[in-house]
Protein backbone atom coordinates (compact mmCIF):
# COMPACT_ATOMS: atom_id res chain seq x y z
CA UNK A 1 0.00 0.00 0.00
CA UNK A 2 0.89 3.62 0.32
CA UNK A 3 0.29 7.33 0.97
CA UNK A 4 0.08 10.41 -1.57
CA UNK A 5 -0.75 13.67 -0.80
CA UNK A 6 -0.79 16.81 -3.75
CA UNK A 7 -2.14 20.23 -2.46
CA UNK A 8 -2.81 22.53 -5.05
CA UNK A 9 -2.70 26.20 -3.76
CA UNK A 10 -2.89 30.01 -5.11
CA UNK A 11 1.09 30.18 -4.10
CA UNK A 12 2.13 26.24 -5.49
CA UNK A 13 1.77 22.70 -5.65
CA UNK A 14 3.14 20.75 -2.30
CA UNK A 15 3.59 16.89 -3.16
CA UNK A 16 4.45 14.11 -0.94
CA UNK A 17 4.62 10.29 -0.86
CA UNK A 18 6.09 7.70 0.81
CA UNK A 19 8.08 4.86 -0.35
CA UNK A 20 6.62 1.30 1.35
CA UNK A 21 5.05 -1.10 -1.12
CA UNK A 22 4.91 -4.40 0.75
CA UNK A 23 5.00 -4.38 4.79
CA UNK A 24 4.59 -8.29 5.61
CA UNK A 25 6.37 -9.74 8.56
CA UNK A 26 9.23 -10.56 6.57
CA UNK A 27 9.23 -8.59 3.25
CA UNK A 28 9.21 -4.77 3.67
CA UNK A 29 9.72 -3.46 0.26
CA UNK A 30 10.65 0.35 -1.15
CA UNK A 31 10.41 1.86 -4.69
CA UNK A 32 10.09 5.70 -5.37
CA UNK A 33 6.44 6.93 -6.03
CA UNK A 34 7.35 10.57 -7.09
CA UNK A 35 8.40 10.85 -10.84
CA UNK A 36 9.27 14.42 -11.81
CA UNK A 37 10.53 16.10 -15.11
CA UNK A 38 11.30 19.56 -15.70
CA UNK A 39 12.30 21.64 -19.08
CA UNK A 40 14.00 24.64 -18.08
CA UNK A 41 11.99 27.62 -18.03
CA UNK A 42 9.09 25.85 -20.11
CA UNK A 43 7.77 23.51 -17.47
CA UNK A 44 7.74 20.90 -15.08
CA UNK A 45 5.81 18.11 -13.80
CA UNK A 46 5.43 15.41 -10.87
CA UNK A 47 3.34 12.34 -10.62
CA UNK A 48 2.67 10.55 -7.84
CA UNK A 49 1.84 7.01 -8.42
CA UNK A 50 0.02 4.17 -5.93
CA UNK A 51 -1.83 0.83 -6.76
CA UNK A 52 -0.48 -2.14 -8.38
CA UNK A 53 3.29 -1.80 -8.51
CA UNK A 54 3.55 -3.55 -12.21
CA UNK A 55 0.97 -1.35 -13.79
CA UNK A 56 2.39 2.27 -12.18
CA UNK A 57 5.57 1.39 -13.61
CA UNK A 58 4.52 0.15 -16.67
CA UNK A 59 3.01 3.63 -17.10
CA UNK A 60 5.93 5.51 -15.99
CA UNK A 61 7.92 3.12 -18.28
CA UNK A 62 5.99 3.82 -21.22
CA UNK A 63 5.99 7.76 -20.47
CA UNK A 64 9.65 8.19 -20.60
CA UNK A 65 9.97 5.93 -23.99
CA UNK A 66 7.69 8.23 -25.49
CA UNK A 67 10.10 11.41 -23.87
CA UNK A 68 13.42 9.21 -25.68
CA UNK A 69 11.45 8.69 -29.06
CA UNK A 70 10.60 12.43 -29.08
CA UNK A 71 14.22 13.33 -29.28
CA UNK A 72 14.54 10.81 -32.29
CA UNK A 73 11.19 12.27 -33.76
CA UNK A 74 10.32 16.02 -32.36
CA UNK A 75 6.27 15.79 -33.66
CA UNK A 76 6.02 12.96 -31.29
CA UNK A 77 3.87 14.03 -28.34
CA UNK A 78 4.85 13.34 -24.89
CA UNK A 79 4.29 14.88 -21.14
CA UNK A 80 7.12 17.69 -21.80
CA UNK A 81 5.73 18.65 -25.23
CA UNK A 82 1.72 18.50 -24.82
CA UNK A 83 0.33 22.33 -25.44
CA UNK A 84 -1.66 22.00 -22.17
CA UNK A 85 -1.52 20.29 -18.30
CA UNK A 86 -4.88 19.09 -19.56
CA UNK A 87 -3.47 17.07 -22.27
CA UNK A 88 -0.62 16.11 -20.38
CA UNK A 89 -3.28 14.43 -18.25
CA UNK A 90 -4.93 13.03 -20.97
CA UNK A 91 -1.59 11.62 -22.00
CA UNK A 92 -1.41 9.78 -18.78
CA UNK A 93 -4.68 8.65 -18.64
CA UNK A 94 -4.45 6.90 -22.30
CA UNK A 95 -1.37 5.53 -21.18
CA UNK A 96 -2.78 4.11 -18.32
CA UNK A 97 -5.77 2.64 -20.02
CA UNK A 98 -2.75 1.39 -22.69
CA UNK A 99 -1.28 -0.69 -19.43
CA UNK A 100 -4.22 -1.93 -18.58
CA UNK A 101 -5.31 -3.08 -21.52
CA UNK A 102 -1.89 -5.10 -21.96
CA UNK A 103 -2.02 -6.92 -18.52
CA UNK A 104 -6.01 -7.17 -17.90
CA UNK A 105 -6.14 -10.82 -19.11
CA UNK A 106 -3.53 -12.53 -17.05
CA UNK A 107 -3.67 -10.71 -13.72
CA UNK A 108 -7.39 -11.25 -13.85
CA UNK A 109 -6.65 -15.27 -14.74
CA UNK A 110 -4.51 -14.73 -11.51
CA UNK A 111 -6.54 -12.61 -9.55
CA UNK A 112 -4.64 -10.29 -9.08
CA UNK A 113 -5.85 -6.88 -8.24
CA UNK A 114 -4.88 -4.16 -11.03
CA UNK A 115 -6.32 -0.88 -9.90
CA UNK A 116 -4.06 2.44 -9.89
CA UNK A 117 -3.89 5.86 -9.39
CA UNK A 118 -2.07 8.32 -10.44
CA UNK A 119 -1.70 12.06 -9.21
CA UNK A 120 -0.39 14.89 -11.93
CA UNK A 121 0.85 18.07 -10.94
CA UNK A 122 2.61 20.58 -12.39
CA UNK A 123 2.57 23.72 -14.97
CA UNK A 124 3.65 24.97 -18.63
CA UNK A 125 4.82 28.15 -19.97
CA UNK A 126 1.50 30.39 -20.47
CA UNK A 127 -0.69 27.76 -18.58
CA UNK A 128 -1.45 27.91 -15.07
CA UNK A 129 -0.78 25.38 -12.37
CA UNK A 130 -3.15 22.64 -12.30
CA UNK A 131 -2.92 19.33 -10.15
CA UNK A 132 -4.93 16.24 -11.65
CA UNK A 133 -6.60 12.77 -10.18
CA UNK A 134 -6.05 9.96 -12.84
CA UNK A 135 -7.91 6.93 -12.18
CA UNK A 136 -7.85 3.31 -13.10
CA UNK A 137 -9.65 3.61 -16.24
CA UNK A 138 -7.76 6.41 -17.38
CA UNK A 139 -10.26 8.84 -16.48
CA UNK A 140 -9.78 11.80 -14.07
CA UNK A 141 -10.77 15.06 -12.35
CA UNK A 142 -9.21 17.97 -11.61
CA UNK A 143 -8.42 19.68 -8.28
CA UNK A 144 -10.47 23.11 -7.47
CA UNK A 145 -10.87 26.21 -4.86
CA UNK A 146 -13.30 24.24 -3.06
CA UNK A 147 -10.67 20.56 -3.26
CA UNK A 148 -8.25 22.02 -3.41
CA UNK A 149 -5.82 18.85 -2.60
CA UNK A 150 -5.99 14.93 -3.56
CA UNK A 151 -5.07 12.02 -1.95
CA UNK A 152 -4.01 8.58 -2.84
CA UNK A 153 -3.59 4.86 -0.93
CA UNK A 154 -3.91 5.35 2.38
CA UNK A 155 -5.99 8.07 2.74
CA UNK A 156 -8.06 8.09 5.75
CA UNK A 157 -6.00 8.37 8.40
CA UNK A 158 -4.03 11.89 7.01
CA UNK A 159 -7.56 13.21 5.74
CA UNK A 160 -8.83 15.13 9.14
CA UNK A 161 -6.05 17.96 9.30
CA UNK A 162 -6.38 18.75 5.52
CA UNK A 163 -9.69 19.19 5.59
CA UNK A 164 -9.58 21.55 8.98
CA UNK A 165 -6.55 23.69 7.67
CA UNK A 166 -6.21 23.32 3.57
CA UNK A 167 -7.42 26.25 1.63
CA UNK A 168 -6.12 28.17 -1.58
CA UNK A 169 -5.32 30.94 0.46
CA UNK A 170 -2.74 28.58 2.22
CA UNK A 171 0.88 29.61 2.81
CA UNK A 172 3.24 27.21 1.23
CA UNK A 173 5.10 26.44 4.58
CA UNK A 174 2.21 26.03 6.21
CA UNK A 175 0.75 23.55 3.74
CA UNK A 176 4.03 21.48 3.79
CA UNK A 177 3.93 21.36 7.47
CA UNK A 178 0.20 19.84 7.29
CA UNK A 179 1.12 17.07 4.51
CA UNK A 180 3.94 16.20 6.97
CA UNK A 181 1.40 16.30 9.76
CA UNK A 182 -0.93 14.06 7.39
CA UNK A 183 1.86 11.58 6.84
CA UNK A 184 3.07 10.96 10.13
CA UNK A 185 -0.73 10.24 11.11
CA UNK A 186 -0.74 7.69 8.75
CA UNK A 187 2.95 5.74 9.59
CA UNK A 188 1.64 5.77 13.22
CA UNK A 189 -1.75 3.89 12.22
CA UNK A 190 -0.88 2.13 8.88
CA UNK A 191 1.88 -0.43 9.03
CA UNK A 192 1.64 -0.34 5.06
CA UNK A 193 3.02 3.07 4.98
CA UNK A 194 6.43 3.52 5.60
CA UNK A 195 9.43 5.72 5.32
CA UNK A 196 11.56 7.40 3.36
CA UNK A 197 9.35 10.42 2.07
CA UNK A 198 9.78 12.12 -0.66
CA UNK A 199 8.74 15.91 -0.51
CA UNK A 200 8.25 18.18 -3.72
CA UNK A 201 7.46 21.74 -4.12
CA UNK A 202 6.49 23.60 -6.96
CA UNK A 203 5.97 27.26 -6.86
CA UNK A 204 3.52 29.27 -8.82
CA UNK A 205 4.95 30.53 -12.77
CA UNK A 206 8.70 28.90 -11.30
CA UNK A 207 7.96 26.37 -13.72
CA UNK A 208 10.60 24.53 -12.03
CA UNK A 209 10.79 22.06 -8.97
CA UNK A 210 11.98 24.54 -6.46
CA UNK A 211 12.64 21.93 -3.68
CA UNK A 212 12.96 18.48 -3.49
CA UNK A 213 14.00 16.18 -0.30
CA UNK A 214 13.55 12.72 0.91
CA UNK A 215 13.06 12.27 4.38
CA UNK A 216 14.87 9.31 6.09
CA UNK A 217 13.26 7.84 9.18
CA UNK A 218 16.08 9.22 11.04
CA UNK A 219 15.57 12.99 10.26
CA UNK A 220 15.67 15.24 13.03
CA UNK A 221 12.85 18.00 11.37
CA UNK A 222 10.19 15.42 10.45
CA UNK A 223 11.11 13.77 14.40
CA UNK A 224 10.58 17.15 16.10
CA UNK A 225 7.18 17.74 14.31
CA UNK A 226 6.08 14.47 14.87
CA UNK A 227 6.78 14.82 18.48
CA UNK A 228 5.19 18.02 19.14
CA UNK A 229 2.18 17.39 16.85
CA UNK A 230 1.92 14.50 19.38
CA UNK A 231 2.46 16.82 22.29
CA UNK A 232 -0.17 18.97 20.84
CA UNK A 233 -2.95 16.34 21.02
CA UNK A 234 -2.14 14.93 24.12
CA UNK A 235 -2.12 18.47 25.16
CA UNK A 236 -6.16 19.50 23.52
CA UNK A 237 -7.54 16.18 24.22
CA UNK A 238 -7.08 17.06 28.16
CA UNK A 239 -8.16 20.20 27.55
CA UNK A 240 -11.61 19.21 26.61
CA UNK A 241 -14.51 20.55 28.16
CA UNK A 242 -16.28 18.00 30.34
CA UNK A 243 -19.82 17.63 28.52
CA UNK A 244 -20.73 14.10 28.33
Amino acid sequence: MTYCVAIKLDAGLVLLSDTRTNAGMDNISRYGKMHAWEVPEERAVVLLTAGNLSITQGVITRLEKQIEYSKLEPEAETILNADSMFRVAQIVGETMRQVQERHREGMEAQGTAFDATVLVGGQRKGGSLRLFLVYTAGNFIEATADTPFFQIGEHKYGKPILDRVITPKTQLEKAKLAACVSMDSTLRSNLSVGMPLDLAIMETDSLKITERRRIEPDDPDFGRLSEAWSQALNSAFHDLPHVF
